[in-house]
């Protein structure tokens, strides 16, 4: 699934949800409401791709988002974890494999937190 066309732009956005309840509650939401379709990835997790830009409601306490995530998608996510070093960001969750991929967490001077990911 290579995206060569979205290389560094905001590729995905992530919606945290406090239980697999509320990750129901949410994706009945946005299905009623925007006529939305998702495919799941085990109890804890959804995406879509009927949002536009793709999203997804993460419940899984171990890495759900504290508030909505962007995500942003490149073909050489080690190099991108340097560039945010070298340009003063900080790691807060580092490169981790999920269903698809893998990705990392970093926060940018101003304290936002987005996220990383490739499909390599």
């Amino acid at each position: 699934m290579n995206k060569p066309e979205r290389s560094n732009c905001i590729d995905f956005i992530e919606f945290p949800a406090a239980d697999v309840a509320g990750l129901n509650q949410a994706k009945a939401f946005y299905q009623i409401v925007f006529n939305w379709s998702y495919k799941d990835w085990g109890d804890d997790y959804s995406d879509t791709q009927s949002s536009g830009v793709s999203s997804g409601i993460n419940a899984d306490p171990g890495h759900r988002p504290s508030c909505p995530l962007a995500v942003i998608y490149t073909p050489d996510l080690e190099m991108v974890r340097e560039k945010v070093i070298e340009a003063k960001g900080v790691i807060t969750r580092e490169i981790f494999s999920f269903p698809g991929g893998r990705r990392f967490h970093f926060q940018d001077p101003s304290g936002n937190e987005l996220a990383v990911w490739s499909d390599k």
